[in-house]
């Protein structure tokens, strides 16, 4: 067997789990960023309708589906985007995995993706499922920093991918420099933007805020709405290269289910439901915050995501998951999952309840050894 995956990285957690487990009540699990708050009762209601399923779903996205997306796009970050320009996907995980394949078969002499040293694992496993080259880009105080990136690199790239809010990390991106470096080196540009909404100082960014030519804005209801049962996000961007892809997932026979489109519909035109979920997150953030200063971890409110990513002197991340899981049952990551740049880091979703997350808090003020202090 030439290519042999590799252990999804959240089942390395399995010892730790069991160690957070002896706790009364069980794991308190922020280790992945899966939503447990409720979706919105009108976005619920639609679902229910069975819109459409009958027959098949359009691959593309349905008009309704695709004008409210617009809508959203437009008052969210101001930009106008045709509903043509607008692709739907099974979700986004689904998408950054597949775009290095697609795109290899339209540009097959360029062979390299290019994605941030810390960073979601699916951008580089895209490439390996691609049999293409993944290339980490240095990270710096203001996001991803593409002066690192060679110019050998730069000829051979394929895509350079954007995380912003950056999971895990929550820095933000410098999106007109990237644009631009993007341009500059006929590159196209990916932005995962799929906790757009979660940013904690000023307003919501987007790399479509600085043209469309050549990039791509992926986004997903999966955060935004707590809705990632429902596998549904969108892309949207350079109509070129929209239109590309959607008739090569056309083919691929990728179709979100016909009931969700028209229930993603409804999700994408109201914003009040986000506003309410960013209130929850915020104070999830806040009250972990606190009781982790309190026993000497270096942490700070992100700039964006619903996560903490956190360092503890003489602790790297594996150490840091085992003090938190044995003081508290609070299972987290260790940040060599996200690259390993990323390795005496720890992430923590605060996709608890609230009160799990300040029975968490509590016991890692009570139990957590200070010392470093």
């Amino acid at each position: 067997m030439s290519f042999v995956p590799p252990p999804y990285p959240y089942e390395r957690l399995d010892e730790i789990r069991e160690v957070a487990a002896l706790h009364d009540g069980g794991v308190i699990d922020c280790s992945i960023g899966t939503p447990v708050d409720a979706p919105p009762s009108n976005v619920v209601a639609e679902l229910a309708k069975a819109t459409g399923a009958r027959g098949y779903p359009t691959s593309a996205g349905s008009a309704p589906l695709r004008g409210s997306i617009a809508g959203w796009l437009q008052r969210t970050f101001g930009v106008a985007i045709s509903p043509d320009d607008i692709g739907v996907c099974v979700g986004t995980k689904e998408f950054v995995a597949s775009l290095s394949s697609y795109l290899h078969l339209r540009t097959p002499e360029r062979d390299t993706v290019l994605y941030p040293e810390i960073s979601y694992p699916t951008y580089a496993m895209g490439a390996a499922l691609a049999g293409l080259r993944a290339v980490a880009v240095g990270v710096g105080e203001r996001g991803m920093d593409v002066s690192t990136i060679s110019k050998s690199d730069a000829e051979r790239a394929l895509v350079l991918w954007s995380n912003s809010p950056s999971n895990p990390s929550g820095a933000l991106d410098d999106f007109a420099a990237i644009a631009a470096w993007g341009r500059k080196n006929d590159v196209m540009v990916a932005s995962d933007e799929c906790y757009a909404e979660f940013v904690w100082n000023g307003k919501p960014q987007s790399i479509l805020q600085h043209g469309t030519g050549g990039v791509l804005a992926v986004h997903s209801v999966s955060k935004r709405s707590n809705l990632a049962g429902l596998r549904a996000g969108f892309y949207a961007g350079d109509p070129e290269i929209v239109a590309y892809l959607k008739s090569v997932r056309q083919h691929a026979g990728l179709m979100v289910a016909a009931p969700v489109q028209s229930a993603v519909a409804v999700a994408y035109e109201d914003d009040n439901h986000v506003l309410e979920q960013r209130e929850r997150y915020r104070a999830r953030l806040e009250i972990l915050v606190t009781a982790l200063r309190a026993v000497g971890y270096e942490v700070s409110m992100p700039d964006g995501t619903f996560y903490l990513w956190i360092t503890k002197a003489g602790l790297d991340g594996w150490g840091i998951a085992r003090e938190l899981a044995q003081a508290s049952g609070l299972l987290v990551s260790p940040g060599d999952i996200y690259g390993e740049a990323g390795s005496d880091h720890a992430r923590i979703a605060v996709v608890q309840p609230d009160d799990l997350i300040r029975i968490a808090a509590s016991r890692i003020v009570q139990n957590v050894n200070p010392s470093s202090l």
